[in-house]
């Protein structure tokens, strides 16, 4: 595997965390290495911090992008993500990007998730002003900040890169006057790509932005192998854990909601392989990227012809990470380089 010279920024790697810390720094590695352009940790419920696995990650690589996809304003609070951003960053000598996110299954904490917009404009503000060494108090709807509250350190960037992850028309207008990307968590469906772009326009043209100016992102599950159909069998039972959530969120694609109820009791009683044998072929094809090297190129420049900016490649990669990342670097990256 040689050193690319510059990362294809078209292109990034989402891990989850659950490994044990040495392992981030080889994946690390073998992202960088390949050249991806990004690399981001998931913030899930119950798995690992991301911070852990991105800082393990930063030490062992000197190039790539990085950072959380994406922390939750509901369950840490603006002035923790303020400091864990700020960390990374300085870890990583200004690397990091900052992605933020409503979430989902708050309901299952005890968390009501209301005031969205309200909580995600004010947490930006807040983290910006900490971020900028600004001392004012700042009294919002969610959140309430001191203005002797300020981090006791020096930042390696005052304005890190914002990503807001979100399905949502408010969200998606909000990022078009704040955000340097968008994403849509869950995707791979280039259909998605023009309207995203028109819920954008409307916050993007309040400040006087280009809504080209913010990058659309689809990242979804991933599983790629020589063998496709043993790849999209495998897939198909990741996919089915969240399908029930996202698919109602997409404008592009109608599902009969009995499908996706029967689907969803069977993720309910643990039986995925009936969950995924239910995902058509075609809804498979907007929810992962799935199948042979030659299916994910098809399905990646697809997407990056309708007007996406990045597509992002989740977990689990592959039959295993490693032959999964081999395949993305080897065999589907060189296909869609800069």
């Amino acid at each position: 595997m040689s050193t690319p010279t510059a990362p294809n920024e078209r292109s990034s790697i989402a891990f989850q965390s659950d490994k044990r810390p040495a392992e981030y720094a080889e994946l690390g590695k073998l992202v960088e290495g390949y050249g991806f352009g990004t690399v981001s940790v998931y913030a899930d419920l119950m798995f690992q911090p991301p911070l852990l696995a991105l800082l393990t990650i930063a030490g062992a690589t000197q190039r790539i992008r990085l950072g959380p996809a994406c922390f939750n304003p509901y369950t840490l609070h603006p002035v923790e993500i303020a400091g864990q951003i700020a960390t990374l960053d300085a870890a990583s000598g200004g690397r990091a990007y900052l992605g933020l996110a409503r979430g989902a299954w708050l309901d299952s904490l005890g968390i009501t998730d209301a005031h969205p917009l309200a909580t995600m404009r004010e947490a930006v503000t807040i983290i910006q002003q900490l971020l900028r060494g600004e001392r004012r108090e700042f009294n919002g709807k969610v959140f309430r900040l001191s203005a002797d509250h300020a981090l006791q350190y020096a930042v390696e960037r005052t304005d890190i890169p914002l990503l807001i992850g979100t399905w949502g028309a408010q969200l998606a207008a909000y990022a078009g006057e704040v955000a340097a990307e968008i994403k849509v968590g869950g995707s791979a469906n280039q259909a998605i790509v023009a309207p995203m772009r028109a819920r954008i326009a409307p916050g993007a043209a309040k400040v006087g932005r280009s809504p080209e100016a913010v990058g659309i992102v689809l990242g979804a599950v991933t599983v790629v192998d020589e063998d496709g159909e043993r790849a999209r069998t495998k897939v198909r039972q990741e996919v089915a854990r969240y399908l029930p959530v996202v698919a109602p969120l997409d404008p592009t694609v109608a599902l009969d909601p009995e499908l996706l109820a029967r689907i969803a009791a069977a993720v309910a009683r643990d039986d995925l392989a009936a969950a995924g044998a239910l995902v058509p072929d075609d809804v498979l094809d907007r929810f992962a990227y799935a199948g042979t090297p030659a299916q994910i190129i098809r399905q990646t420049e697809a997407i990056l012809a309708a007007g996406a900016a990045r597509v992002e490649f989740g977990t689990p990669h592959g039959l295993t990470a490693r032959e999964g990342l081999r395949l993305l670097g080897e065999r589907v990256l060189p296909a869609f380089a800069e």
